[in-house]
């Protein structure tokens, strides 16, 4: 898929998968809307984000990404060590945002999206990313999402 066919798809699509995750949210009673397609929900110390991007002519992607840490000292034993947990976890991966902060992601198509599903997705990047930013930062440094306002 080209960028180009990612940029096409429709409105109608977005607006529905963003009314379909809007729905599974109200459930959780700490989850935090932003009023454009995007949310959080904190859990431990890090928050997972949810947002619905353009994916197809016929479907979107509805990613949920957290925040692991900020500040990191980014060495190639620490890339090392990131790359390879990608490889040993079920679903999902860590990656670098333009600044460096450390984030663990997984995206699922939104047209086929089930409550299930969305919750699975929501509870399995919270629980790795709660789990795994306190082995980062004895690792590597920097601060986890909840030290942030500390």
């Amino acid at each position: 898929m080209s960028t180009e066919e990612a940029m096409f798809t429709p409105d109608h699509l977005i607006e529905t998968s963003r009314a379909r995750v809007a729905g599974y949210l109200a459930e959780y009673e700490d989850a935090i809307d932003f009023n454009d397609g995007s949310y959080a929900i904190p859990h431990g110390s890090s928050s997972v984000m949810v947002v619905v991007r353009p994916y197809t002519e016929t479907d979107t992607m509805v990613e949920f990404m957290a925040q692991c840490v900020t500040g990191a000292s980014i060495t190639p034993e620490l890339l090392t060590w990131l790359l390879r947990k990608n490889v040993e976890l079920h679903l999902g991966a860590f990656g670098l945002l333009f600044d460096n902060t450390i984030v663990y992601s997984y995206a699922v198509t939104g047209g086929s999206l089930d409550k299930s599903e969305f919750d699975a997705a929501v509870k399995s990047v919270a629980v790795i990313a709660d789990y795994y930013d306190d082995e980062i930062v004895a690792m590597a440094g920097g601060k986890r999402f909840a030290d942030l306002d500390a």
